[in-house]
């Protein structure tokens, strides 16, 4: 039995989510007891400076480094407080604070194609292709929705014409539909004397995502004295995946079902989807995930902005549910890229920003929405990602959702989210279980765990990762010291 403190704080930027659990197992059959949960809100000044950053406001290395060790020590704190009045923990996990995701599918869009009798997968700059050679054919694409139907926009009429750099790149002998991370290795180096000058190739590194948390580990484990892992996300990363959703292996450890194909709908600052079919066979390959599109960012930002500041979210989505929503403005916003990429895919405050609510309520205006009309409309088009997700890009549509993060305590958005899928029951996972509010506190105390007995914590077709990989850096104090 491994006690583990995982420790959470999401996009939404509300607090630091801990949990205390005792852990015995391992890989998948694991047992998890809740010791205690609890959310440690950030102080107001640091919570400020985060968003800014989220948002893009420039900052100087100085000052980079000042905010990493503030939320460092935040989450240091989090975790002697929950860890009070309890025996000390062996362990921590700790995500950090995302300030800044680019994944994959920004910079590339992945494309299958046949070549005779082979196949292979072309990587290319979405904005920059300039030709595609004549003998290339489209081939089947690895999601499609119950129909079998696939999304018309990987047809590859609608790729836009422009340059490939650089100019020598060929497509990779890659697998079909599953992207593998380019080879950082120096090519064709001679060994040189000593003093001679050597030039290294470029090197297309924008084929890799990039992901930044805040909250050092190192820094965490140093004033806990508690060995900690940090930086989930990375090593997924450097295999070719988005680094996200992270959270799929855990839901397929604590939340499948022998009768029920469920998908587990957590909904933070943004939506994320897991899909577990019927754990029977071979089901663990057929897990799958990625993010759905805005949560609770867009719905936060635009209370403070009706408030100025006084609010910072709907309680209940009341105010919404107040409003009507206004179905042309949601069928337009649907119509945004990220919603018809397929997975996998990630987002994050990059793409649903204040800029992007700003250009939301620019549109808006032609429907002369009041503000509860205008909450209700945002809430619609979280739900109305959700479930268009589903339908095109899942094998078959569930048997149950399960809610899970800050938005599963939205009641309107949960109505409005059940009228949708009609027949298909809305849960939460505490109907089954688990604590929907530490949900994903407990997901990083469990890929801790994962890593510290070396076991893999990603699902490759989720994330698009070329293989599992375990996941953390691991820090260890310099010497131990109590936690209670």
């Amino acid at each position: 039995m491994t006690r583990v403190i995982g420790l959470m704080s999401g996009t939404s930027v509300d607090g630091i989510d801990a949990a205390l659990v005792e852990i015995s197992g391992s890989d998948l059959d694991l047992k998890i007891e809740l010791l205690a949960g609890a959310t440690y809100s950030y102080p107001t000044e640091l919570r400020e400076k985060i968003l800014a950053v989220c948002a893009g406001t420039p900052l100087s290395m100085a000052e980079l480094a000042a905010l990493d060790d503030a939320i460092a020590f935040q989450f240091a704190q989090a975790a002697l407080a929950i860890g009070s009045g309890h025996p000390p923990a062996e362990l921590i996990g700790s995500h950090g604070q995302t300030v800044y995701h680019r994944p994959l599918g920004v910079n590339v869009v992945r494309v299958a194609w046949s070549i005779g009798q082979g196949s292979s997968e072309l990587k290319v700059d979405r904005l920059n292709v300039e030709s595609f050679p004549d003998n290339l054919q489209p081939a089947n694409l690895p999601y499609s929705n119950a129909k079998g139907e696939q999304p018309d926009n990987l047809q590859p009429a609608n790729l836009q014409p422009a340059k490939l750099q650089p100019a020598n790149l060929q497509p990779a002998n890659l697998q079909p539909a599953k992207l593998q991370p380019a080879k950082l290795q120096p090519a064709n180096l001679q060994p040189t004397n000593l003093g001679q000058k050597a030039t290294l190739p470029e090197q297309p590194l924008t084929t890799l995502g990039y992901t930044l948390q805040l909250g050092r580990g190192e820094v965490i484990a140093e004033i806990t004295g508690i060995k900690t892992i940090s930086n989930f996300r990375v090593a997924d990363i450097a295999a070719g995946g988005e680094g996200a959703p992270l959270v799929p292996k855990i839901d397929a450890c604590l939340l499948r079902s022998s009768t029920h194909n469920r998908c587990i709908q957590n909904i933070g600052g943004i939506s994320n989807v897991t899909y577990l079919p019927v754990s029977e066979g071979k089901w663990l390959e057929q897990v799958y995930g990625w993010d759905t599109g805005p949560g609770n960012a867009l719905l936060d930002l635009a209370v403070e902005y009706f408030t100025n500041g006084r609010k910072t979210y709907d309680y209940n989505g009341e105010w919404a549910a107040s409003g009507t929503p206004c179905e042309a403005l949601v069928e337009q916003w649907l119509a945004q890229e990220f919603f018809k990429i397929p997975p996998p895919k990630s987002t994050g405050r990059e793409l649903f920003s204040l800029d992007y609510l700003k250009q939301c309520l620019v549109e808006s205006e032609a429907y002369n929405l009041a503000p509860a009309d205008f909450l209700a409309t945002l809430t619609e088009l979280t739900v109305a990602s959700i479930v268009e997700s589903y339908r095109n890009f899942l094998p078959q549509m569930p048997d149950q959702v399960l809610l899970c993060g800050g938005g599963a305590s939205n009641l309107y958005l949960k109505q409005r989210l059940q009228i949708r899928l009609d027949s298909v029951p809305v849960l939460t996972t505490d109907q089954v279980g688990l604590s929907r509010d530490f949900k994903e506190a407990i997901a990083f105390a469990v890929l801790a765990h994962w890593r510290n007995l070396g076991i893999p914590g990603n699902l490759p077709q989720v994330t698009g990762a070329s293989e599992a990989v375990c996941l953390g850096n691991l820090y260890s104090p310099r010497s131990q010291h109590p936690s209670s």
